[in-house]
């Protein structure tokens, strides 16, 4: 009883929030194709400047492994040969945010190995690199701890093995589609999955090496393969696998 209290006062603490907050872009996946004035590709494995994309990823990521269908996103990983194959889009330099209420509804693909993730990076990476641009990771799961949504911040103050991160147990999260969020503010950022909250980021002190967030960030969405995170096992009978995203909302204080 009072978990069922728990959830409805935070229910409509968010919902008060958003009240006072207007949609100001949403991605619907409407249409045949990507808008590429909105959308980049990033294509290949990194190389030769950041191979495996710095996390020893097996992937190559193409143009090719995502359609649009029924107002959805489709990104499907393959397995071809000895070739892993996949997509990741990014918004960089097209579509930049900065505060709000950030969401995706997505459907999960399972299995050992899989590494999908919508996350966000600071607009200034290109001038001041990685971690110091910083770095917002929405939604991460990894195929081999089922049932386990992770939240995270990498910072110049917590790069690595990250202590700014939160695991968070959900039994159905494999099952449909799911909503992940987060607010971000001045002074926090908080991690939602659909609609509880899981993780909340407020640190006293907000220096650039601890808070780099004060600046436009943009989005990323990928589905990796194997990898420092991802695997290193990855089961082959799996392929393939599909992570699906119904949209994607940004709404800011009106």
């Amino acid at each position: 009883m009072k978990y069922l209290l728990y959830i409805l006062s935070l229910s409509i603490l968010i919902s008060c929030s958003m009240r006072s907050q207007k949609l100001v872009w949403e991605e619907n996946f409407d249409g045949d194709i990507l808008n590429e004035a909105i959308w980049n590709f990033a294509l290949g494995d990194g190389c030769p400047n950041l191979c495996g994309w710095g996390n020893n990823e097996l992937q190559l990521y193409t143009n090719k492994n995502h359609q649009l269908k029924d107002g959805k996103l489709i990104i499907t990983a393959k397995k071809q040969d000895a070739l892993y194959t996949s997509t990741r889009i990014t918004t960089k330099a097209k579509k930049e945010f900065q505060y709000g209420r950030i969401e995706l509804r997505a459907k999960l693909p399972i299995g050992k190995g899989l590494w999908p993730a919508f996350w966000m990076l600071g607009a200034n990476i290109d001038k001041v690199g990685w971690p110091a641009c910083g770095e917002i990771d929405i939604l991460e799961y990894v195929g081999k701890e089922p049932k386990t949504v992770f939240t995270s911040l990498h910072t110049k103050d917590s790069y690595g093995n990250t202590i700014n991160t939160q695991k968070t147990v959900i039994n159905d999260i494999e099952t449909g589609f799911h909503l992940y969020a987060i607010n971000w503010t001045v002074d926090s950022i908080e991690f939602f999955v659909d609609n509880m909250l899981v993780y909340t980021f407020k640190p006293k002190e907000k220096t650039e090496e601890i808070w780099p967030f004060y600046q436009p960030f943009y989005l990323i969405i990928n589905l990796a393969i194997g990898g420092n995170f991802g695997g290193p096992e990855v089961d082959d009978t799996i392929f393939p696998q599909e992570f699906i995203i119904d949209y994607i909302k940004v709404y800011q204080e009106k």
